[in-house]
């Protein structure tokens, strides 16, 4: 591990003296190039640095010992190097996760897409939920939020929704919600008082870059269509709307948010490209199943993540086994404690893969 930290200082001066010449600075891709690759490798050197200090506090300390007499001084050298004996194991724990392989796509920004499962309306009432909880918990991160499409139901719910999430580590963050969310309650349409169970299923896909994914043109059939929604609302007199379906596999993606054409379309192709990228990912997955096992999420639509019940006020994330009578601040979009939670799972998993 030493050696491997050893390298990426080396590596780390050696981008510093780069970004700072003249010649790479004129050549403007390089130079971002290296400055990314120097914030990557920052956090890594920093803290190997700090691990290195506390190593030479004890050093030093070790050698004032011999030349003092004074117990008042001798008792102050020895508690800095306690101090530092505790901050390098510390930061040798820190250092081994830090040094874990990452997520590519961990600082991308996320398209976010949420329907409603198993229950009919209340189904989809708690998709305009789980909609507002991370709308609400972006709002606390300053990301930006755009939607990107939307089937509302008559009574303010979602059939179905899709936005995108714009911020660094957006996906990091939220590339565990994926999965079936369950909730318990007695509907607001429910007149008996009988607690209902339904599910919304959410994915969560990084945004995807054009030359990350190649679309062959002639693999696409695009429609266009009349916008319309619940009651009469958002209905266009143009055909405003676009639905692109990509006959390989057979993915089919609609955007009637905007009342422009050329707009819907970005959109829907915003969403083909993740959708498509998903499709690859899974396939590359299912060749390492054995990693996946090793996660705590494997992202499956189809596996039930998280229980909201709300006669007890409490939240449950069955990967980890987390319980969290504070059911209400979740909603409201406290879901850090969730979320960090699930982080150190993950990578407390992967450390054991590594080791064995």
């Amino acid at each position: 591990m030493f050696d491997k930290l050893a390298f990426i200082e080396e590596r780390y001066e050696f981008l510093s003296q780069k970004i700072s010449d003249p010649a790479v600075i004129a050549d403007n891709e390089s130079w971002r190039a290296f400055c990314k690759e120097q914030a990557d490798i920052t956090p890594i050197v920093e803290k190997y640095r700090q691990y290195q200090a506390a190593k030479q506090t004890i050093a030093d300390g070790r050698e004032m010992l011999v030349e003092t007499s004074d117990k008042d001084m001798e008792d102050m050298i020895r508690a800095e190097m306690d101090e530092a004996a505790q901050n390098i194991r510390r930061y040798e724990e820190e250092l081994k996760i830090l040094l874990l392989p990452k997520d590519p796509n961990d600082e991308k920004n996320v398209i976010i897409e949420i329907r409603g499962g198993a229950g009919g309306d209340e189904a989809a009432l708690f998709a305009a939920a789980l909609l507002r909880m991370y709308t609400m918990y972006a709002e606390t991160r300053r990301w930006r939020i755009e939607m990107l499409n939307s089937s509302e139901t008559d009574i303010g719910g979602f059939k179905e929704v899709s936005f995108m999430l714009e911020g660094r580590g957006a996906y990091s963050r939220l590339k565990f919600e994926s999965g079936v969310h369950r909730v318990q309650r007695v509907p607001s349409t429910e007149s008996s008082g009988r607690i209902h169970t339904s599910t919304v299923t959410v994915a969560v896909l990084p945004e995807v870059e054009e030359l990350e994914v190649s679309i062959n043109p002639g693999d696409l059939r695009i429609d266009v269509f009349r916008a319309g929604g619940p009651g009469g609302q958002c209905v266009n007199t143009t055909d405003s709307a676009v639905r692109i379906t990509h006959l390989p596999t057979g993915l089919v993606v609609s955007c009637q948010d905007e009342k422009s054409q050329h707009k819907n379309k970005d959109k829907a192709m915003k969403i083909l490209r993740s959708r498509l990228y998903e499709l690859m990912q899974e396939a590359q997955h299912a060749e390492i199943a054995q990693d996946r096992k090793n996660q705590v999420g494997t992202g499956d639509r189809s596996e039930r993540i998280r229980t909201y019940n709300f006669p007890q006020g409490r939240v449950t994330d069955h990967r980890i086994g987390l319980t969290l009578h504070k059911l209400e601040a979740v909603l409201n979009g406290a879901l850090d404690e969730i979320i960090d939670a699930l982080v150190t799972a993950d990578q407390s998993e992967k450390l054991k893969a590594e080791m064995e």
